[in-house]
């Protein structure tokens, strides 16, 4: 069956802010949605759903059973398989005039800036600081409008950084909003998230890039909406411009883009990945896992989430050494540090980076 463009988006159209017009803005836009989880997942379906044109999706993970509760477009039977290329799939399916690609890498320093090149909107999904943080200094460097989207718990963070104004000058970036990056606010792996927020501040999203592109509404330029999901509450927090494309691409040039936490660490408690590969079997070696459900390239001993990691209560063989492991080298780095504190001769390690740096 062949389907038409005014078949397939008729509802849309119908709309006088959108007709036929908006729908062609839509048709020749491109977006790149970085993380494909709990809030890219859905803002890149419903993003093709609308008709977006071309459409880019970014991420190194593989899709995983505690994800399934709120990354609703995987499915038992993907389990294991990379979520770039699922997703690609299944917006294939539905969406036949969007030409959707992937690539099944992380986004990093090197790369940030070629990927975010040729397209109209980047679109932040992911869940980690460093990373937002990486993808506001490339928008703002190559003066690209990013909409940007986050969560801790129970509320929702949405935005739309860097738009060109009429004077020619851009609207704040999340370094207006949020100048430090924070070295204590865990993910929702860690902090734990409730589904509906997650749908919420991703809808809020695909809200934001479908009035950037059409130009109707008004966008959350030089705000930031936050929203409590428990209380039903929203305020918007107003935004002034002040961290300038010069001084971010300065920022850009020196800074490593990884957990602010971990540069704070006692290298002498670390272990790397090609030093652990070379003591793994070794009888006298411990390992620990500090989360649930890791995707371990290794056998480990013991698994304690770090809320209930209590030192004192942990039996230790003094013969033994013990590495800590966790997904990004933080929780891990905390759990060694509770051990060092309470048996200071033993001999306790982190695993640098944690399994996401593991090679």
């Amino acid at each position: 069956m062949k389907i038409e463009k005014n078949q397939l988006f008729k509802r849309q159209i119908t709309l006088a802010e959108i007709g036929e017009i908006g729908q062609e803005k839509l048709q020749k836009a491109s977006v790149l949605v970085v993380g494909c989880g709990g809030l890219g997942s859905p803002i890149a379906v419903y993003l093709a759903s609308s008709g977006i044109g071309k459409m880019h999706l970014i991420d190194f993970d593989t899709v995983d059973v505690t994800n399934l509760h709120r990354q609703v477009f995987y499915s038992l039977e993907d389990l294991g398989k990379s979520k770039a290329a699922v997703l690609s799939e299944f917006i294939k399916k539905r969406a036949p005039f969007t030409e959707v690609s992937f690539t099944n890498k992380p986004i990093t320093k090197n790369n940030v800036l070629e990927l975010i090149e040729n397209v109209d909107v980047v679109i932040d999904g992911t869940d980690s600081l460093p990373t937002k943080y990486l993808i506001n200094d490339a928008c703002v460097i190559k003066s690209k409008p990013l909409v940007y989207g986050s969560l801790y718990k129970f509320d929702g963070y949405v935005a739309t950084f860097n738009v060109q104004q009429k004077d020619g000058s851009y609207s704040a970036n999340l370094r207006d909003a949020f100048p430090k990056m924070a070295t204590d606010i865990p993910n929702c792996e860690e902090a734990g998230t409730l589904n509906a927020i997650v749908g919420i501040i991703a809808i809020a999203q695909v809200n934001e890039v479908l009035k950037l592109i059409t130009g109707i509404g008004n966008p959350l330029i030089n705000e930031l909406l936050i929203y409590n999901s428990l209380q039903n509450t929203q305020l918007k927090m107003k935004l002034k411009t002040s961290v300038l494309k010069d001084k971010i691409t300065k920022l850009f040039k020196v800074q490593t883009y990884v957990d602010a936490a971990c540069s704070g660490q006692n290298l002498d408690w670390q272990i790397t990945s090609e030093q652990l590969k070379n003591r793994l079997g070794d009888e006298n070696l411990e390992i620990i896992a500090v989360l649930n459900n890791l995707k371990l390239p290794f056998k480990v001993q013991q698994t304690i989430h770090i809320n209930k990691f209590k030192a004192s209560e942990i039996k230790v063989d003094k013969n033994k050494t013990y590495v800590m492991v966790c997904q990004r080298g933080l929780n891990s780095y905390r759990a060694t540090k509770r051990l060092k504190k309470e048996y200071p001769d033993l001999e306790v390690l982190s695993l640098t980076g944690g399994i996401s740096s593991y090679k």
